[in-house]
């Protein structure tokens, strides 16, 4: 059996939104700089000296990827206290993500700027024509492909170590190969939950490897940290559910898995309570990019300032469901647009 959870009221989710100014919160993981090239094709001349039309560059714009996003996030929302910990490069890039994380708030100090790191970023060529119609070339990557030093793993785990006395939920966001949470930081972070702060986790490849947290994967991760060969979006709700209690006994960790359009559910490992959240139908245009992101950060700060676990999912839903609107850009959702979509997507069903 499980429990449909639709909505929690206006009133609450009022009160939850006032206390999120409240939270005590760190993002510990890996960040990125994403950066936007808009070319328009019509201003391009054939190159004398390659037989290529070059891209002409008429807008640029940047901002903080990864658990640097998850962080923007946060920051919209206004929490008391913030601290993003991560290891960037002495490169221009990190210049550049020191810049605009800092034009968001995002106080800079738990950073690492490592000689034998490369910054982080996604280079992304968009170009425009006569209609229009615009479309990403492929991306051009930095990214590290080497571990982390034991010195720079050392100077984090003091850093979070710091940091944990002063927070009231972590959020974790494992997104690369060769990221900064490595088994010793993952080894703390456990710890750190066993002992009775909250800990989200979200892992793009590594979901798996955590026990002892509360797991936020989506549908995909879940399944493929279980070595499930299904397609989720075939599935019913039941039949994920079931997946999902399976996977909190395995990791001994309560698992919210985001379900898309179909919303999310949450299972409790202690009480093995099942709860299904689902959210609104919206009408296309859509965009998908980030909305984990801003799930993750309003979940985890709603769990940091005394909401409920469905409570935080409901949240969640709520404030994706503002950013899939924002189309072409990495929004995030702040609390008085959070509030609007609630009066009306839900507060008029």
């Amino acid at each position: 059996m499980y429990e449909v959870v639709k909505d929690i009221g206006e009133e609450r989710v009022t009160e939850l939104l006032h206390r999120l100014r409240k939270g005590k919160i760190a993002v510990i993981g890996d960040v990125a700089l994403d950066m936007y090239w808009r070319a328009d094709m019509r201003k391009s001349e054939l190159s004398r000296e390659t037989p290529h039309f070059p891209l002409p560059i008429v807008e640029e714009w940047m901002s903080p990827g990864a658990a640097g996003n998850v962080a923007t996030n946060i920051a919209a929302l206004k929490p008391e206290k913030l601290f993003l910990l991560s290891i960037i490069g002495k490169d221009w890039r990190g210049d550049l993500f020191i810049k605009e994380v800092e034009k968001r708030g995002i106080i800079t100090d738990f950073l690492i700027r490592s000689d034998e790191r490369v910054t982080n970023a996604y280079c992304k060529p968009l170009r425009r024509g006569f209609s229009d119609v615009e479309y990403e070339d492929p991306r051009i990557d930095f990214e590290n492909f080497r571990l982390i030093t034991q010195k720079e793993e050392d100077e984090l785990i003091k850093l979070l170590e710091k940091v944990a006395k002063e927070i009231d939920v972590l959020c974790v966001v494992d997104q690369m190969r060769f990221g900064c949470i490595t088994p010793r930081v993952r080894e703390k972070i456990e710890n750190f939950s066993r002992e009775g702060l909250t800990v989200i986790v979200d892992s793009r490849e590594r979901i798996g490897y955590f026990t002892d947290v509360i797991l936020k994967p989506n549908d995909i991760e879940m399944f493929k940290a279980m070595g499930i060969e299904k397609d989720p979006q075939k599935l019913s709700i039941e039949e994920l559910l079931e997946f999902a209690e399976k996977f909190s006994i395995q990791k001994r960790s309560d698992v919210c898995v985001t379900l898309g359009a179909r919303g999310a559910i949450y299972v409790e490992k202690d009480t093995s309570k099942k709860y299904y959240v689902p959210t609104v139908n919206l009408t296309p245009p859509l965009d998908v990019c980030g909305a984990g992101d801003t799930f993750l950060s309003i979940f985890s700060l709603v769990l940091g300032t005394g909401g409920k676990k469905v409570e935080a999912v409901f949240m969640g839903n709520l404030a994706a469901s503002v950013v899939v609107k924002k189309i072409g850009t990495t929004g995030v959702a702040t609390v008085e647009e959070i509030m609007d979509n609630y009066k009306k997507h839900w507060a008029t069903s």
